[in-house]
């Protein structure tokens, strides 16, 4: 019987045919993809003909398409709807990837021939996008070890395998951890509780089995009810739970898993010459060095702390009012900000919530993105990967664009967060190929018949997951490697944070934010005061943000520490954290860095970005129309099209003509005035 993941696609726009596929396919697709995949590269390495462009670096961008095809399918099912099964696939999948790839980086022949084609590329008359990939190829090969002796080899190939395995055991860890544990809830638990709070934990526990309303870990669901439940005592047990996932002793406890990956991450940076990981790490960003992201941050922080500070001395005066002696604690702090909120700016997010649809959020980033780019969006009546997730091809003119895939709603099996992938990518080396783009988010499911109802933040995730996806959607290059995101950390986000400001557009909100029952718009007064409250508890952000980032910077510039839960404490002391504020992500859930690592170290790029996105809009404030078509074609030609095919800094200084300072992203943050 012919394997679904291997056979010609004959799904429309060439999707997976989700249909068809079943985990058992899995396992002998994954063997067969990645021994093709290695018989490719073989033939690469040990061809006869003298090594050149097309028959090196264009060969390697042809190779692996199978192994991408499968994988691409298997880890998106694997984060979205996670089972025994497949969690034992992701175990078993993740050292023999680590093998291949550092097979590939170490491959003495292959390397030899890029090394022969850079050094006579003065010749070659390469494009520029060619000059790029021929520059990025190499480098990430000597970045492997390519150049390594042999005496570091095995070393780095163990180092590497192992990483892989801790990383996947990091995440599934946590899945777990956030999975299995709820707090029930007694009828007269559920008093003081918007309406939709109540609800969201009915249909959790209904979800689990659990004969009445539950808690779970699922972000969707506690952090309102941090923000509105009274009672002291379950906000308490809730935010203990939520903050010791991956730190509650037994088998998915990941801080041994902590202490060594950074043990394994120092020595890897070591052996390939560098002074630290961060060092390492740090060198393709835009960053550069450790020094200068502690200077960001540290620039952040201390106008964000005051303000901090001056918030938890208005929210312990409110606790003491309602009889409690203080101090202020963290599960204190969403109920009495919000509290305040709704005292200051007479915003209620119950009364909020109605106006901010899902399906009109999703109307809404579809139509800024057709008033900026010309985009449009036709649903699809096609088979997906979960009946939850949808789907709409995109045109511009008639053409097409993309297919883009929306799995919006929380559940058990699902990773925490969201995020933006790419089930194919786009490219023109194999032909005009399209991209495949999803987008990931964890949203409380409504009850049958019922319409999703976001929170203010909720909207923005949805926006900024969208902004990513626009960066895969436009991309316009040749080869694969520097297509859409395919760009340092620090820059990757400045799309999505970008888009992020056409939600808090007045036009956008007064035509796409109604009443979920009446069909009426926002209130204007609603609208302004929701504006007008933009940078409320904006200490409170910053800081939680910036604790973690410090921390994350801390673990890997310079020896890794023998007790990173003691390292923690020791940079939060030192830089001063206030007592009432947690960290976003403490080390044992801190996914972005430990589950996989692709923000190891680099968990600061999302301020980075913001320091240009505050800028990037402003050219649009600049032109006096947010849809500015002069100033969106520039965005889309010089950063949302162009992927990685030159260096950031250029990107950017071709769409804006100067970087920007720190000034704008305290200014965007309203923190300038901070003391």
């Amino acid at each position: 019987m012919t394997n679904p993941l291997l056979a010609p696609r004959t799904a429309p726009f060439d999707l997976p045919d989700f249909a068809a596929i079943a985990d058992d396919h899995f396992e002998p697709a994954f063997d067969t993809a990645l021994a093709c995949t290695r018989a490719e590269i073989d033939a690469i390495a040990t061809n006869p003909e003298p090594p050149d462009f097309a028959n090196t670096i264009e060969a390697l961008e042809r190779s692996g398409q199978a192994l991408n095809d499968v994988l691409s399918v298997f880890y998106l099912v694997a984060a979205v709807d996670s089972t025994s099964r497949r969690e034992a696939l992701q175990r078993a999948f993740s050292p023999k990837l680590a093998e291949f790839s550092t097979d590939v980086t170490l491959n003495a022949a292959l390397f030899t021939r890029i090394e022969t084609v850079w050094q006579g590329r003065a010749a070659l008359d390469l494009t520029p996008e060619q000059a790029r990939l021929l520059e990025v190829k190499r480098r990430d090969f000597v970045r492997a070890g390519a150049a390594l002796a042999d005496e570091g080899r095995a070393r780095l190939r163990a180092i590497n395998t192992r990483l892989a395995e801790l990383g996947t055991a990091f995440g599934q860890n946590l899945l777990a951890d956030e999975r299995d544990w709820t707090m029930p809830l007694a009828q007269a638990d559920l008093d003081g509780l918007p309406g939709f709070v109540a609800e969201a934990a009915r249909a959790a526990g209904a979800e689990r089995g659990a004969g009445g309303p539950v808690v779970t870990l699922s972000r969707s669901l506690i952090v309102p009810f941090l923000q509105f439940s009274p009672r002291r005592d379950l906000r308490e047990r809730a935010y203990r739970a939520w903050t010791a996932r991956g730190a509650r002793g037994g088998t998915t406890d990941n801080r041994a898993i902590v202490t060594e990956t950074l043990a394994l991450r120092a020595e890897r940076a070591a052996l390939l010459g560098h002074d630290s990981f961060a060092a390492s790490k740090l060198e393709t960003e835009m960053a550069k060095t450790p020094a200068a992201v502690r200077d960001l941050l540290m620039a952040v922080w201390h106008p964000a702390k005051a303000r901090a500070e001056a918030d938890a001395a208005v929210l312990e005066a409110m606790l003491a009012a309602d009889g409690h002696p203080g101090p202020l604690e963290p599960w204190d702090w969403h109920y009495y900000a919000d509290k305040r909120r709704k005292a200051e700016h007479d915003l209620d997010e119950a009364a909020l919530k109605p106006f901010l649809q899902l399906d009109r959020m999703i109307e809404a980033a579809f139509d800024c993105a057709n008033r900026l780019f010309g985009l449009e969006f036709t649903p699809l009546d096609i088979a997906l990967h979960h009946p939850d997730a949808r789907a709409w091809e995109v045109t511009r003119d008639g053409r097409h664009m993309a297919v883009f895939i929306g799995d919006y709603f929380a559940r058990s099996g699902k990773r925490s967060g969201a995020w933006c992938s790419a089930l194919r990518a786009q490219q023109r080396l194999a032909g005009e190929i399209r991209p495949h783009v999803i987008n990931v988010c964890n949203f409380a499911k409504p009850a049958e018949g019922r319409p999703a109802l976001l929170s203010w933040d909720d909207a923005r995730t949805l926006f900024h997951e969208f902004g990513h996806a626009l960066h895969q959607m436009l991309s316009d290059v040749t080869y694969e490697s520097l297509s859409g995101t395919s760009v340092p950390r620090d820059f990757v986000e400045l799309p999505s944070q970008l888009y992020e400001h056409w939600l808090e557009v007045p036009q956008v909100l007064e035509r796409f934010a109604t009443h979920a029952e009446t069909g009426e718009p926002m209130p204007a007064d609603m609208r302004t005061r929701l504006l007008a409250a933009a940078n409320f508890d904006m200490g409170f952000q910053t800081v939680e943000f910036i604790a973690s980032a410090l921390v994350d910077l801390d673990f890997h510039d310079g020896p890794p520490p023998a007790d990173p839960m003691q390292r923690q404490a020791e940079v939060l002391e030192a830089i001063g954290m206030p007592r009432a504020i947690g960290m976003r992500h403490a080390t044992p859930h801190f996914a972005h860095v430990f589950s996989g690592g692709y923000y190891a170290s680099a968990y600061y790029s999302y301020m980075w970005s913001e320091v240009m996105d505050a800028d990037a809009f402003a050219a649009f404030d600049e032109a006096g129309d947010p849809f500015d078509p002069v100033t969106a074609r520039a965005l889309e030609e010089h950063i949302l099209s162009a992927g990685g095919t030159a260096e950031p800094e250029a990107l950017y200084l071709a769409f804006r003509g100067r970087l920007p300072g720190v000034e704008a992203l305290l200014k965007g943050r309203g923190l300038d005035s901070a003391a």
